[in-house]
């Protein structure tokens, strides 16, 4: 319990000294790990780990959304249709225990990882 709790403060730390570019890519990375650890899960037949693992995921995608600059113009609006639409998949992998569905948004985010670290020169 105590290397958990030792970890979300490093954690939570960590986050507070990255830059808001920096903190993108490990967003972007986020989905990708859970993403891997539903699948997994699917895999395992272990139902109450898929359903955390996604529910992480969508988290992710949802702080995305709610964060996007509006003032951006088309990309914003391209993203906020994206970051919706994989949130649907994922709620539909979840109930359907598609792991096609998971690939899917997986690649789509593995495509904004790289696009990001390109236009941010992150790489």
């Amino acid at each position: 319990m105590y290397g958990t709790a030792a970890h979300n403060t490093y954690a939570q730390n960590n986050v507070g000294i990255e830059s808001p570019t920096r903190l993108i890519e490990m967003l972007y990375e986020g989905v990708l790990r859970f993403n891997a650890q539903a699948k997994k899960s699917i895999k395992d037949g272990d139902i109450e780990k898929k359903v955390y693992w996604i529910n992480r995921s969508i988290a992710i995608i949802t702080e995305l959304l709610i964060t996007l600059d509006k003032t951006q113009g088309d990309i914003s609006l391209y993203l906020e249709g994206l970051y919706n639409y994989e949130i649907t998949l994922l709620t539909n992998a979840s109930v359907d225990g598609d792991v096609a569905k998971i690939d899917e948004v997986s690649n789509v985010f593995k495509g904004l990882l790289e696009a990001w670290r390109e236009s941010t020169n992150v790489a």
